[in-house]
C-alpha cells in the first residue's frame, strides 16, 4: 500500500505548488487593524494615508452591516505623521480603546484594541510580507475548504429515503466527512467520519477516507457488511502510520424491502431515532473501539428496523460538545431532548438543531468544532 503523504493531497486539493526554501522577511513595516472577535476574524486592514472610516453604512472603509450597535458612521483610524489615531464619529453607542470610551482623538499603542459595537479591532505592526503570505494562505485554504465541500453528496428531497444535512467546520477546513449512495436499487448506504482535531491535517485525513468510501475501494469487502468495512479501514488508516491521527465512524446500511438498517460503529456515540409522531428520541447500537488504534481489530455489525416515517440523526461531537455562555460545556444528554422537538415550517431539520445550537453557544453562532448533522426520513 502506497504511503499516505499530505503534502501530496493538499497539492492536489488546492493546486498550489511545493514551497521550496523562503526567502527572508522584507524588513518594511506596516500598520494593520486585525479584526480579533466579531465578523470576518482574522482579517487584516492596512492603515495607509486615507482614514479608515468604520460603520454599518457600506460607503464606509470597513463595514458592518450586520451589527445593530455600529452605527453608520462610527469611528475613524487614521494616520497623523508617525502615529495611529482612533476618533469616534458622534456614534451612538460610544468607540472604546480598552475599557476607555473615546472623547477625543486618541493615539493608539501597538497592540491596542477598538471596538465598535460587538466588534473588536487590533492594532498590530506586521512585515508587509507576513501579510502577503497570509492572505495566500488563505486563499489557498479557501480553495481547500470548496473542494471538501464539493464532495458532500446533495441533499435527497423525495423517494424512500429522504436526506438534509448541515455541514459548518469550525476552522476553514474540517475533519469531519459524510456520504451516502444507493449501492443497489434496494440498498442505501450511508457513513459519517470525525477525525481527531480540525484544520488541514484532519481535513486531509477526512478527504483520504472519504474518496476510498465514495470509489469503494476496499478490495475483497462487501459494502454490505459494516463490520467489514470498518475493519479494513482501521487496518488501512493505522494511527502509528499517520502522525497520530484517528478517527471514529459510524456506518449503516439501508434495505428498503425489509426495513431493516445494518449498522457498525468505530468508537462514534450512538445515533438517535425520531418516531414518526416525535414522541422520542432513541439511540441506536452499540459502538466498538475507534478506527485506528488498534491493527486486525474485530468489528461487529449489529440490526435495527426502522419504522415508517422515523427519522435518524446521525452527527459528530462537535454538534453537542458546545461551550455555552454559562461557562461550561454541554454533552449528549443535553441534544437528546432537541431531537424530538417539533418541527419548523420552511426550516430543515439540520437547519432548526444548528440555530437552536448555536444560540447557547459561548460567542452566538460560533462553534469550537466542526459541526456535521444528517437526517434521514424513512417512508
Amino acid at each position: 500500500m502506497a504511503t499516505f503523504n499530505e503534502e501530496d493531497l493538499l497539492h492536489t486539493m488546492i493546486g498550489v505548488g511545493r514551497r521550496t526554501e523562503d526567502a527572508p522577511a522584507l524588513a518594511d513595516l506596516g500598520d494593520y487593524l486585525v479584526f480579533v472577535e466579531g465578523a470576518d476574524a482574522g482579517k487584516l486592514v492596512e492603515i495607509g494615508e486615507d482614514p479608515l472610516t468604520i460603520g454599518r453604512d457600506a460607503r464606509q472603509t470597513i463595514v458592518f452591516a450586520g451589527d445593530s450597535e455600529v452605527s453608520r458612521l462610527h469611528a475613524r483610524v487614521l494616520r497623523r505623521d508617525t502615529e495611529i489615531v482612533a476618533e469616534d464619529a458622534g456614534s451612538t453607542n460610544g468607540t472604546f480603546v480598552g475599557s476607555q470610551r473615546l472623547t477625543e482623538p486618541t493615539v493608539l499603542r501597538e497592540g491596542a484594541v477598538v471596538r465598535v459595537g460587538r466588534q473588536l479591532l487590533k492594532y498590530e505592526r506586521r512585515s508587509r510580507r507576513d501579510v502577503e503570505r497570509a492572505t495566500e494562505l488563505t486563499r489557498d485554504l479557501l480553495k481547500a475548504s470548496n473542494y471538501v465541500l464539493s464532495l458532500l453528496p446533495p441533499p435527497i428531497q423525495t423517494g424512500p429515503v429522504r436526506v438534509a444535512w448541515k455541514f459548518v467546520p469550525s476552522a476553514q477546513l474540517g475533519g469531519d466527512a459524510f456520504g451516502y449512495y444507493w449501492l443497489t436499487p434496494d440498498t442505501f448506504v450511508f457513513y459519517l467520519v470525525d477525525v481527531s482535531g480540525h484544520g488541514v491535517g484532519s481535513a486531509m485525513h477526512s478527504v483520504a477516507v472519504m474518496n476510498i468510501l465514495r470509489q469503494r475501494a476496499l478490495p475483497g469487502v462487501d459494502f454490505k457488511d459494516p463490520a467489514q468495512v470498518l475493519s479494513s479501514l482501521n487496518d488501512r488508516f493505522q494511527m502509528g502510520a499517520y502522525n497520530g491521527m484517528y478517527f471514529t465512524m459510524w456506518y449503516g446500511v439501508y434495505d428498503t424491502g425489509t426495513r431493516t438498517l445494518i449498522h457498525g460503529s468505530g468508537g462514534h456515540h450512538p445515533i438517535y431515532m425520531v418516531d414518526a409522531l416525535r414522541e422520542s428520541a432513541q439511540p441506536v447500537g452499540a459502538s466498538d473501539i475507534i478506527i485506528g488504534a488498534v491493527p486486525e481489530q474485530p468489528f461487529h455489525s449489529q440490526t435495527t428496523r426502522v419504522p415508517a416515517g422515523s427519522s435518524l440523526y446521525l452527527f459528530s461531537d462537535g454538534v453537542y460538545e458546545v461551550a455555552t455562555k454559562q461557562g461550561d460545556v454541554q454533552s449528549l444528554s443535553d441534544l437528546v431532548p432537541l431531537l424530538a422537538q417539533p418541527q419548523q415550517d420552511g426550516v430543515t431539520e439540520p437547519e432548526r438543531l444548528h440555530r437552536a445550537i448555536s444560540e447557547v453557544a459561548a460567542t452566538p453562532g460560533e462553534l469550537d468544532d466542526d459541526f456535521s448533522l444528517i437526517v434521514l426520513t424513512f417512508e
